[in-house]
């Protein structure tokens, strides 16, 4: 299953992908940095630049690292969904591949959208896509 992430919700895609890995399917994400975040521009501007100053307190080398690119934003947040610290999460996770832009192996090939996961869903404008978020935080792809 390819699915096309352009101006799609971020936490209903990842909600319905999660589902489809832990199902069994291969699902693979495309255009990833097309997916949409709803709020405030500054507000989520706020709270992720907040959550980029945590760190250990003792070693700040030790992390937590916070990851800044677009297709790592959407693993991460499938991942959320997932029952991670179960071995059937686990495999469900290593079944998901997410790309930024649409690689070769995927021109011509059918990309699938979700229903009811579409931005005309949100009802406001006030969104921002992942990759400009990614920017804000310091991403180069």
């Amino acid at each position: 299953m390819i699915i096309d992430a352009t101006d799609l919700i971020l936490g209903r895609m990842a909600s319905f992908v999660a589902k489809r890995l832990l199902e069994g399917e291969q699902v693979t994400i495309v255009n990833a940095e097309q997916a949409v975040i709803s709020g405030r521009r500054k507000a989520t501007f706020d709270s992720y630049d907040a959550w980029l100053e945590v760190r250990n307190l003792v070693n700040p080398r030790r992390g937590p690292f916070h990851f800044r690119r677009p297709d790592d934003w959407v693993r991460r947040t499938v991942r959320g969904m997932l029952p991670f610290d179960k071995p059937r999460g686990r495999n469900a996770y290593r079944r998901l591949k997410v790309h930024v832009g649409v690689p070769p192996e995927f021109k011509g090939k059918k990309l699938e959208a979700i229903p009811g996961a579409g931005l005309e869903r949100l009802g406001t404008k006030r969104f921002i896509r992942v990759a400009e978020l990614s920017k804000h935080l310091g991403a180069k792809f």
